[in-house]
């Protein structure tokens, strides 16, 4: 009887292909983080305060996404390796 191939990734395949999607969907979800401030109404009429929340909150979520950019960048920086075994499914 012949063995039939694993239909299961091998999991550094697997784990890779997520890596590349995360960064695939980092500029869509870094574009509606730093456009939500612009939903925010200043219904309680002090400008001032809203504007300092928002350039505050516009910072914050630029830091997080170089920071998740750099996170990124290792393990995708890295070469593939083939491998000539089975899957680790």
């Amino acid at each position: 009887m012949s063995q039939r191939p694993s239909i299961f990734l091998a999991r550094d395949t697997y784990r890779r292909r997520r890596l590349r999607d995360v960064a695939r969907v980092l500029p869509v979800a870094g574009t509606v983080l730093l456009m939500l401030p612009l939903t925010w109404s200043g219904g309680s009429g002090d400008g001032a305060q809203l504007n300092s929340t928002a350039a505050i909150y516009i910072f914050g979520a630029w830091l997080v996404l170089i920071l998740a950019a750099a996170a990124l960048a290792g393990p995708l920086s890295r070469p593939e390796t083939e491998e000539t075994g089975g899957g680790d499914g």
